[in-house]
Order: structure tokens, then sequence, then C-alpha cells
């Protein structure tokens, strides 16, 4: 078994091991989830109708308003919600709201991440070291 450590900005939250759901698309918690069934509900979306739940979202960059720093929490109350949020670039707003549910997230990588993992990867998030080790056969 081979592995990859790509570094970003340290992070938020604790480390967690788990499969990756990739997508070059950007994301808002607020407005492409159907927080419910823990889908990806917005028709335009790249990962519309996939499941997000247990998984390390890999996406390009946080968009949206001040609903996220709320709705991680909300998601993270149901217990439905991604393991772990990696983004290229993150809003202060969607670090606000990883850093209120203490939602492990990274970004600002030194390479694009929507590139370098792919969906089915089981990837190491360690928000701490603001390292991300992605586990190959």
């Amino acid at each position: 078994m081979s592995e990859r450590v790509i570094k970003g900005h340290i992070g938020i939250g604790g480390s967690v091991t788990g499969e990756a759901l990739v997508a070059q698309d950007n994301f808002s918690a607020r407005y492409d989830l159907d927080r419910i069934n823990g889908t990806f509900s917005r028709e335009s979306h790249a990962l519309f109708g996939q499941s997000y739940n247990g998984k390390v979202l890999v996406l390009n960059i946080a968009k949206g308003g001040v609903a996220t720093a709320w709705m991680l929490q909300a998601m993270k109350e149901t217990g439905v919600t991604p393991l772990a949020l990696l983004l290229n670039y993150a809003n202060p707003i969607m670090a606000q709201g990883a850093a209120f549910a203490d939602f492990p997230m990274i970004d600002r990588f030194e390479e694009d991440i929507t590139q370098i993992i792919r969906t089915g990867d089981t990837v190491t998030v360690d928000p701490a070291a603001g390292t991300v080790t992605v586990h190959s056969d």
C-alpha cells in the first residue's frame, strides 16, 4: 500500500478517515444538499443525487452566505453529515460554520485537491497538521 500526503492550511476539527466523494464543483451546505436524505439536491451540481452522508467531500470553493455557519452544526446534530470537507478555498463563513460544529475541514492546498483525490479513494484528514493522506492499494 502506498500513501500520498497533501499539504494544506491548518484546519478545523478532529482527524477522520473515510471514503472521498469528489467534484470540481463549488459547495454550499445550505443550497446544494438535501439534509434529510443526505444527498446532493441541486440539479445543477456535479454530485446531484449522490449521497454525501459519511463521506469526505472534496470540492472546489465554498459558496453561500451566513446560513452555512449554522447548517453544518444542524447537520451534525441529526447525524446526516459528511465526514469532513476538503476545499481548494473556504470563505470565512464556511470556516466559522466548521468551527461552530467542530467539523473537520481543511482548505488552501498546495495543489488543486479536486485533481489529486478521486471518488472512492480512502483518505485520512488531519486538520491539526493541515494534511490529507491518500491511501492507495
